[in-house]
């Protein structure tokens, strides 16, 4: 088995990143490798694999904080097993590597009760690249999940096929033994895990060979996940039921998936409004003209009225992006650019000094449109 790099170095990252950071990071590199943008290079598939597995960890307060202390193993139950789905190699039995770092990671020690029974997967962080068009109007995307999966063959439970787990002697099936101890305040009772069958509640005396014990193991699996329109550069939805795999018959996690939107060619995004700036020719600001105007669902005609300024702007309702919550559609604001003519001829020079010197009282017989000018004065007499 190849050997993993190092997360913060997938990253481009020191340890100890802060989570902006690594949200900052991962986004970038996201639209860099992501498959879309890369056709058919297998090498950007496997750098945006390893950039998702890297964030799925780094992004996840607890797995971050197990991979900064044990590195991949703290993180990865099948990491180090020769290919295996589990870890072994405490005193000869094998367990699930979760329910140890689960115990040093938990948030504290218990009073009373059990820790045996089921225990609900842990969530799954994805990133997914959008087009501007698919964030605005919603889709439905495959997106590449590697996960933690019951073992097939076992059926999760953990143990050889037609074996079965037997209850833990040392706690009676509770996964936590108790002790006692006298002070000078009096005796002290405290609860911890079992050491024998670690918390579990039971032993498997003969471990599935697939998953050596772990009843779990990790597969790479195709999600469909509908993406609702209106969603947002930088914004995450859940997926129910789609993280990891529980242990012990626990209900399975949840998968997040953080969207990255592509910036658009014409179009930007403020809110629920598109924005899109539109050159037009002084003739065209002058005297007014019917443009056609780029918008998400095809061009539309709009007439701009004769003496248009260049920094206009005029607005098209309802062409703007769906709200996430309500579905109604914002709007399209369009800003007039007028652009200066240039390598004009000489004749169109002297046509635009005549228009100039009519517009300040002079060359009134001269030049068509002084000329016309001075005969309309004339007929108003």
């Amino acid at each position: 088995m190849a050997e993993k790099r190092d997360y913060y170095e997938v990253l481009g990252l020191r340890k100890g990143a802060s989570d902006d950071e690594i949200k900052k990071s991962f986004r970038k590199l996201a639209k860099q490798y992501h498959p879309d943008v890369n056709p058919g290079n297998k090498d950007a598939e496997t750098r945006f694999k390893e950039i998702n597995e890297a964030y799925e960890v780094l992004s996840d307060p607890e797995k971050k904080a197990r991979y900064d202390q044990f590195g991949h193993a703290g993180v990865d139950p099948g990491y180090g097993a020769g290919g295996g789905g589990g870890f072994s190699g405490f005193g000869g039995m094998d367990f699930d590597l979760g329910d140890i770092f689960g115990s040093i990671f938990g948030g504290g020690g218990r009073s009373s009760g059990s820790r045996a029974g089921p225990r609900r997967g842990s969530r799954v962080q994805v990133g997914l690249t959008l087009t501007f068009e698919e964030a605005a109007f919603g889709c439905e995307k495959d997106v590449s999940v590697s996960r933690i999966e019951k073992c097939d063959d076992c059926g999760g439970d953990g143990c050889k096929p037609g074996t079965s787990a037997e209850k833990c002697a040392n706690c009676n099936g509770t996964g936590v033994v108790t002790s006692q101890q006298r002070t000078p305040f009096g005796v002290m009772q405290s609860t911890a895990d079992c050491p024998k069958c670690q918390g579990r509640g039971k032993v498997i005396k003969q471990p599935c060979p697939k998953c050596r014990g772990a009843g779990l193991v990790r597969r790479n699996k195709k999600v469909k996940v509908n993406i609702p329109a209106g969603i947002d550069d930088g914004q995450t939805i859940s997926v129910r039921g789609q993280g990891n795999a529980g242990a012990d018959g626990g209900q399975a996690g949840d998968l997040y998936v953080t969207v990255s939107v592509l910036r658009h060619a014409q179009f930007e995004r403020e809110g629920d409004a598109v924005l899109i700036g539109i050159p037009i020719s002084i003739v065209q600001a002058a005297l007014g003209a019917e443009l056609e105007v780029p918008t998400l669902d095809g061009k539309v005609k709009y007439t701009v009225p004769e003496g248009t300024q260049t920094g206009s702007v005029f607005r098209l309702r309802g062409k703007g992006i769906p709200n996430l919550r309500s579905g109604a559609r914002g709007d399209q604001f369009v800003t007039v650019h007028v652009e200066t003519p240039t390598g004009l001829t000489s004749e169109q020079k002297e046509l635009l000094r005549r228009f100039d010197g009519v517009g300040k009282g002079g060359a009134q017989g001269g030049g068509p449109f002084g000329g016309r000018e001075s005969k309309k004065r004339k007929r108003g007499k």
